[in-house]
């Protein structure tokens, strides 16, 4: 087998819910495989499948070469595995959080010394190794995290939200290891929100309503948004959002941080029009172009063409 993960119809029920639904997906080895997706999506209930977290209801996947239902264990110790709430104890120091880890991966003796070594180098914390963890920045809890889950040197790694609510420096050096670490061989499976992060994976899954509803690299992904892309800027970017509802030539258009972005029919035609149905609505036109789409653009439309977004 050359994959380092391969899913085939792979579903899970929670009663008369369906939370994943019939996915398939190969995933290489060496690759940094983005999974995307709205909350809700089933994509922490798909990583916890592939983990040997949760039975699948149907379905098969094999990770490293076993068998989920099979094999669970020879699985886990395949892989390691990172959780958005970095699975730290915050009561025990930073050595003892990795001592912990060490014997749950069978990591013993000599090696055991290199390896803690690494992850406090690798962490930054061979000064504070007696520190307690629940002191430590979120950052360094991460860079710890992300060391305890590959004390064993697994050739997989899965990473769910690793970087959820850490700044952007402490996310870009996150994402710098990840690369490292890809480079050496090891796969990198990896869950986000963070659009700017989906960027730096090699492919990239979208999943919604429990679906895979696209698979490819992230420049391949953008390049399937056909119709043209316009920013709008305005003084009262919601109230332009509410005014450009039902407009002419309009498909669709959503926020964008401080701007709009519209997805119509006809460029020529918008860049000529759009002003004008704004101010017949009230509405001002500060600036109005055309943009390349980025990938927050193709997600929200996959995410609309899709049926939208699951509400719970």
């Amino acid at each position: 087998m050359n994959e380092a993960v391969r899913v085939r119809e792979l579903t899970r029920h929670f009663g008369q819910f369906v939370a994943v639904d019939q996915v398939s997906f190969d995933v290489a080895p060496g690759e940094i495989f983005g999974f995307l997706g709205p909350n809700g999506a089933g994509k922490t209930t798909t990583i916890k499948m592939l983990t040997g977290l949760l039975s699948p209801t149907s379905g098969t996947a094999l990770v490293a070469g076993y068998d989920v239902t099979q094999h669970p264990d020879e699985v886990k110790l395949n892989l390691g595995y990172m959780s958005q709430l970095f699975s730290l104890y915050p009561d025990l120091t930073v050595e003892e959080n990795i001592q912990l880890f060490a014997g749950l991966y069978g990591v013993t003796g000599g090696r055991f010394a290199e390896r803690r070594d690494w992850v406090l180098g690798m962490a930054g914390l061979t000064e504070h190794r007696r520190r307690s963890t629940g002191e430590l920045s979120l950052g360094w809890k991460q860079r710890l995290a992300l060391g305890c889950a590959v004390l064993h040197e697994p050739p997989l790694l899965f990473l769910d939200e690793p970087t959820s609510g850490v700044d952007p420096v402490s996310r870009r050096s996150f994402w710098d290891l990840i690369y490292q670490f890809a480079e050496a061989g090891t796969t990198v499976f990896v869950s986000t929100h963070y659009m700017e992060e989906a960027e730096y994976c090699y492919r990239l899954a979208l999943m919604n309503r429990g679906r895979l509803i696209a698979l490819d690299r992230p420049a391949a992904l953008k390049e399937t948004l056909r119709q043209p892309l316009l920013e709008l800027r305005t003084d009262d970017p919601p109230k332009a959002l509410e005014a450009l509802r039902g407009a002419p030539g309009v498909v669709e258009a959503a926020m964008f941080g401080r701007a709009l972005h519209v997805l119509v029919q006809d460029e020529h035609r918008a860049l000529r029009e759009l002003p004008q149905a704004l101010a017949a609505r009230g509405r001002s036109c500060e600036a109005l172009q055309a943009v390349a789409p980025s990938l927050e653009d193709v997600f929200v439309a996959l995410v609309r063409r899709e049926g939208g977004t699951l509400d719970r």
